[in-house]
């Protein structure tokens, strides 16, 4: 049985990767920050169901509290472990908070990761322990070129972006001092219905439920005009796995080779919820109104404009298809739109 350690295991990413490498026959352990208040709601059916089933029935899943900020904790969790295969998913992953929070951003993403890799060094396993890390595509911010590809050059243009971009340095830096098998993914913007409802994404799509049900009047965002590469997070996920399971460590660059703007998202969300949605009105002034009713339902907030815009991104996935035999376009974006909101609209109206 493969061993597998997850930092942020109950993010959205981590849940379904917990799902994949559970069925894989993995023995899974997941590092959780402690809360006064539980935050596992996303994992809670992989470990709860087992123990409801027989207690005294060996659990495949085990979870541990951790932080990426403490290092001495990483060391003795890693030694405890053993682990075959790490993900580094933990992160202060909110672009719009980073700049609010940046150095606990630098800390928990940049020198996290460092922490992390120096606890396999430290621990001697770095011919055993093979990591994956989480990039992310706002390494690119003031896009260089379009479509990214693994070596377009990287221009990030918030906190975020920046400590994700020395995690990603730093991971390639051990790989080639160590000889350890580190990878990074660079994973354009990829969603779900486990998506947090402070991501634009399942704001949008929260929203259009909760204006269909009639208990929320308006849904206010920034930049309509960004474009972005969005694909299924559950689909994203098997990536982390392939990469780690390849004969050379190597990064790669993970997205649909597709782009559509906030503006888009909003449309089908809005239409999948039974409303047709109308523009009016031009940059600040523009608003989304309803076409039945004549009601103004989306309006522009400038407060949720970013400090430094990204305006564009667009992956290039060709390599992942070629090496790990991915398919980028196993669920369409339209598809997406539809199961995030179809699960927002029966989340609501259960409540």
């Amino acid at each position: 049985m493969k061993v597998a350690l997850i930092t942020g295991i109950n993010g959205q990413d981590g849940s379904y990767l917990a799902e994949l490498l559970l069925d894989k026959g993995y023995m899974v352990h997941g590092i959780i920050r402690r809360s006064s208040t539980f935050n596992t709601e996303r994992i809670e059916h992989l470990y709860i169901d087992t123990i409801l089933k027989d207690i005294h029935k060996q659990q495949n899943i085990k979870l541990h509290y951790g932080d990426m900020t403490d290092g001495s904790n990483l060391i003795r969790l890693v030694q405890e472990i053993q682990p075959d295969e790490i993900y580094n998913l933990a992160a202060q992953s909110h672009v719009k908070v980073s700049f609010d929070l940046p150095e606990y951003t630098a800390e928990t993403d940049g020198i996290g990761t460092l922490k992390l890799l120096e606890a396999i060094r430290i621990c001697g396993l770095t011919n055993k322990t093979r990591i994956y890390q989480a990039s992310t595509s706002e390494l690119y911010g003031k896009v260089q070129e379009t479509p990214q590809t693994e070596t377009t050059p990287f221009y990030p243009r918030s906190p975020y972006g920046v400590a994700k971009l020395y995690a990603f340095w730093i991971t390639k830096n051990y790989r080639e001092s160590y000889n350890m098998y580190a990878v990074n993914g660079i994973l354009f913007n990829h969603e779900s219905e486990r998506r947090g409802e402070t991501f634009v994404t399942r704001k949008i799509t929260l929203a259009a439920a909760r204006i269909a049900h009639g208990i929320q009047d308006k849904l206010y965002l920034g930049n309509l005009d960004a474009k972005r590469d969005w694909g299924y997070a559950k689909d994203y996920v098997e990536c982390m796995w392939l990469m780690l399971q390849q004969e050379v460590p190597e990064d790669y660059v993970i997205g649909t080779g597709e782009q559509h703007t906030v503006r888009e998202f909003c449309e089908l969300a809005f239409k999948e919820a039974d409303i047709t949605i109308n523009w009016e009105g031009k940059d600040e002034n523009e608003k989304g109104v309803c076409a039945e009713s004549g009601r103004v339902l989306i309006e522009i907030d400038p407060n949720y404009y970013r400090l430094a815009e990204v305006e564009t991104l667009l992956g290039n996935p060709a390599k992942a298809k070629a090496n790990l035999g991915w398919n980028p376009n196993k669920t369409s974006f339209k598809e997406l739109v539809k199961i995030m909101t179809q699960h927002d609209l029966k989340l609501i109206k259960n409540k």
